[in-house]
């Protein structure tokens, strides 16, 4: 039980700290460029790879995941039980929604302020899905090639340049995008959009997970089965 404290608290932890770089850093940057929006989602993306980079180097070893959908897609390859995967999917919710309030308030606003930012329409969903397919073939991938110890400079590297290449700006995180309904910032989204997009992300996930079953049907080595399970559980 006590691991699993400690594995629930590292999601909370790890999400709630991502989604403050998200909500934070768009703040920051609506306040600094109020006249740019390419240099806004500059500043966004690169904050939030590099907080990516960060939080994983530093609860690799414990939990670090802070994605429903790479927690699911671990349970669908059996590297947890439903047990942990459900309890791990609590904490990042609710780490995620910790990390607005936190940044909403340390940027002086309410602590919950429902966002009025529609993201809408087909375009926008497909975007939701490409983006967390290749998240999740970034992260499997490395990890299932036998190389645990890059994933966190590969996943970080990846959100950066979906937040450009996608026309959602590559939220791929179900946690996330219901953090992000409570911040009426640049960063937000209206509650009435993210049923869609977290619908968009599930199908992402079964994609994905059959992506990676394909392409690494089996791990590299014995060591590699260790290393998933430090990196993801």
């Amino acid at each position: 039980m006590t691991v699993m404290r400690r594995r629930a608290a590292a999601e909370f932890i790890g999400t709630a700290f991502l989604v403050m770089a998200v909500v934070g850093s768009g703040v920051m940057a609506s306040r600094l460029s109020p006249d740019d929006a390419g240099l806004q989602l500059l500043q966004n993306s690169l904050a939030t790879g590099a907080a990516l980079v960060a939080l994983i180097v530093a609860l690799q070893p414990v939990s670090a995941s802070f994605n429903p959908v790479v927690t699911l897609v671990e349970r669908a390859l059996g590297m947890i039980d439903t047990g942990t995967a459900a309890t791990l999917i609590v904490g990042q919710v609710l780490g995620g929604l910790a990390g607005t309030v936190a940044a909403n308030l340390m940027f002086g606003l309410d602590a919950v302020s429902w966002s009025t930012h529609q993201r809408t329409g087909p375009s926008l969903w497909l975007a939701e899905v490409i983006a967390t397919v290749g998240l999740l073939l970034v992260i499997f991938g490395t990890v299932r090639s036998g190389r645990a110890d890059r994933v966190a400079f590969a996943v970080g590297g990846y959100i950066t340049a979906a937040y450009w290449f996608t026309s959602s700006t590559s939220f791929a995180n179900p946690a996330v995008t219901i953090a992000r309904t409570v911040t009426d910032t640049f960063a937000g989204i209206a509650p009435p959009s993210a049923p869609a997009f977290i619908l968009a992300q599930l199908l992402g996930a079964a994609l994905g997970y059959f992506l990676v079953r394909f392409l690494y049907p089996t791990l590299a080595t014995s060591a590699v089965a260790t290393a998933d399970r430090k990196v993801f559980s």
